[in-house]
């Protein structure tokens, strides 16, 4: 069984000590927990060990204005939610603040004490909507990844029964036609029909191969993403519908093979695409680190996309974008009619 909620800790600055009181007792009497500064440098000196759940800060201190409190803050990266108290003829200023974050103001005047347990209110049900988003946000990106990672898994196993059953049904059973062959060497009909059925057999063990090496891409190892473009491009040509190159004029590293796979699989959907609706003759993968950022480029010269027209948003498209966002690379789409259509994928790489 869970404690007792905490109540919201709010931390009250105002260097006008009778103001300061009043309002810290307004609040304690709505049930909330109230710590008060009588100057910014208290107010940071407080903050250093605490973390209160919405801040009231006087625009002007007498030792430090609320702009400079509020950027020490966040430079020192423990930003805290507030609400700015502000005097008579300073609106304009407040304002301003609420476009620097602020999530409200209220004016010092006969009414402070009345309208300040409404106002407090309104912001901390905004930073707990706030917070609900974010967490679901959180939620639904762990969610979208699993749902790739378990699409990825039901690959990897299709990919080994294909690999390792099939293929290995089909390889036997070319090897049994070849011997019968030899036994069927006086009957030229059957001889003819079963080299026949051998060489389909070789075509189905080798179609074999190839759906599960794209069902698996990526193996081990630093260098397994730039090892398995490169496979992909020669298993492209292989079908001998395009010529498919791949480039990668440094060699590239990349630890996490999480990020590999997404990468490998937006090559292969792209690829994939100018095979099926690009009409082109050639495509070209390339893989280069431009300072922080890992580059992929796949670029084909098919018909590209019509002047004028908007960004195509078909399922494979939409599935790069989402296999990018998941791994925080950005995903452009360059093309131009007549001159192919470039697909490039940004990874901002950690130092």
């Amino acid at each position: 069984m869970s404690g007792p909620k905490s109540l919201p800790r709010i931390l009250v600055v105002d260097d006008d000590e009778g103001l300061l009181i009043l309002m810290a007792e307004s609040l304690r009497a709505e049930g909330y927990e109230v710590a008060t500064a009588g100057s910014g440098h208290a107010a940071l000196k407080w903050l250093e060990s605490h973390r209160p759940s919405l801040m009231l800060l006087d625009l002007k201190l007498s030792d430090l204005d609320a702009p400079v409190l509020l950027e020490r803050l966040r430079r020192d990266e423990r930003p805290v939610p507030f609400v700015v108290v502000t005097g008579q003829g300073d609106e304009k200023a407040a304002v301003e603040m609420m476009r620097q974050g602020a999530l409200d103001y209220v004016m010092k005047s006969t009414g402070l004490l009345d309208l300040l347990p409404n106002v407090v209110r309104r912001a901390l049900t905004a930073i707990t909507q706030g917070e609900e988003l974010v967490a679901a946000q959180r939620e639904h990106r762990r969610l979208e990844a699993e749902i790739i990672s378990v699409g990825e898994r039901e690959r990897h196993s299709i990919g080994a029964d294909l690999h390792d059953n099939l293929g290995q049904q089909l390889t036997a059973i070319e090897l049994m036609c070849s011997a019968l062959k030899m036994d069927a060497a006086g009957h030229p009909p059957l001889a003819r029909g079963l080299e026949e059925l051998a060489r389909l057999l070789r075509e189905a063990v080798m179609q074999t191969r190839l759906l599960a090496h794209g069902l698996v891409p990526i193996g081990g190892g630093p260098d397994a993403l730039q090892t398995s473009l490169a496979e992909l491009a020669a298993r492209t040509n292989s079908l001998g519908r395009l010529r498919c190159r791949f480039e990668c004029p440094d060699s590239v590293t990349l630890t996490d093979p999480v990020r590999s796979v997404h990468l490998y699989r937006i090559a292969q959907e792209a690829v994939n695409n100018a095979l099926k609706h690009a009409r082109a003759r050639s495509v070209l993968v390339r893989l280069v680190r431009k300072g922080s950022t890992l580059v992929l480029d796949i670029t084909d010269d098919g018909t590209g996309l019509p002047a004028g027209a908007p960004k195509p948003e078909g399922v494979g498209l939409g599935v790069m974008q989402h296999r990018a966002r998941l791994i925080g690379a950005g995903l452009d789409v360059v093309s131009e009619s007549g001159r192919g259509v470039t697909i490039r994928c940004s990874l901002p790489l950690p130092p």
